[in-house]
């Protein structure tokens, strides 16, 4: 574990002391968004009234993809009814679901040419089907408005209500199915508690029960106290549940009152760990600091999607 915290500053006026801030390596630090593109973006999620998990999660690589004109929108709201020990979003009682949210959503993504879009949202357990609806009338409104844009999307587990959920989603016909198992199991007490790790696995079979031709994805964040070994056991439970893309990045506390940073993993242990997901048969793999589940997201499908290709050809050469 790397001891990377400043020195501690006196308290503040109340007496009280103040928490420690760690400071970040090098190979963190990001500039911080100021491009005409970047505004842009964010003028279009305000006029049509989106939410962002870029903006909401703190994701540090806002400023590159807003540059680019990519965002990912965080339907049903900006409010969680979670409140996972590594997450910025807001907790509490979600408002109401807003209606016009599927359109809105092809609508920026008409207005900002996307070959390829990511949706996500927070968890709402507070809805009888927890949300699976608005994602099934998202991508609706996508292939009406934007045919030829893929989509990914990226959902919470729909504790209690997953089969059907999961059921319902893949009849809409995503592109990729993205469900982040977050961490190793034995730290979801502390970081996940909401969830249960094998539910997660059981929900990234499901839809390859449902639909085998829907690419499945899924991520967990290195630096929250795993253990290497237990990285590669995570592997290997996705590859059981025959996940196809693994991303791996680096957990940044938001807040001090967050999950501590229990080490800055380097870019050599994060290309370690890619090596090793390869070896093991993911079709793609993005492991390094900055990778988010939605970080090059485009250009990941396109490599996926050649990689399955060129799979299926030596397959069919192999049968002749």
């Amino acid at each position: 574990m790397n001891d990377l915290a400043n020195t501690p500053k006196p308290g503040n006026e109340t007496g009280e002391e103040r928490p420690k801030r760690q400071r970040k390596p090098d190979w963190i630090r990001v500039r911080a968004p100021v491009s005409e593109g970047y505004n842009e973006t964010r003028r279009l999620m305000r006029e049509l009234n989106l939410n962002t998990v870029c903006e909401e999660a703190a994701c540090p690589n806002i400023g590159e993809c807003w540059t680019q004109k990519h965002a990912t929108v965080m339907i049903l709201g900006d409010v969680c009814t979670r409140a996972c020990a590594f997450c910025n979003v807001k907790t509490g009682m979600p408002r109401a679901v807003d209606p016009m949210e599927p359109e809105n959503t092809a609508i920026a993504a008409a207005k900002m040419g996307l070959k390829h879009i990511v949706i996500t949202s927070v968890d709402r357990d507070d809805l009888p089907d927890g949300g699976a609806s608005q994602f099934v009338k998202v991508i609706e409104a996508l292939r009406r408005n934007t045919p030829d844009t893929t989509i990914e999307i990226l959902t919470p587990d729909f504790r209690g209500k997953m089969r059907p959920a999961v059921e319902a989603i893949c009849e809409a016909g995503p592109d990729v199915y993205n469900h982040n198992l977050e961490t190793v199991p034995r730290l979801y007490p502390t970081i996940r508690p909401g969830a249960r790790y094998y539910a997660s696995l059981r929900l990234l079979e499901e839809v390859k029960s449902h639909n085998p031709l829907i690419f499945t994805k899924s991520g967990i964040m290195l630096g929250l106290g795993e253990e290497r070994l237990e990285v590669h056991q995570v592997m290997d439970d996705m590859r059981s549940a025959e996940v196809d893309f693994i991303t791996l990045g680096q957990y940044l506390q938001p807040t001090p009152k967050h999950a501590k940073v229990e080490e800055f993993v380097t870019p050599k242990a994060f290309d370690a760990f890619g090596s090793i997901a390869r070896a093991k048969g993911f079709l793609q793999v993005a492991s390094s600091p900055l990778t988010r589940s939605s970080y090059h997201a485009g250009d990941d499908f396109a490599v996926m999607r050649a990689a399955r290709e060129e799979k299926l050809r030596k397959k069919d050469r192999l049968s002749v």
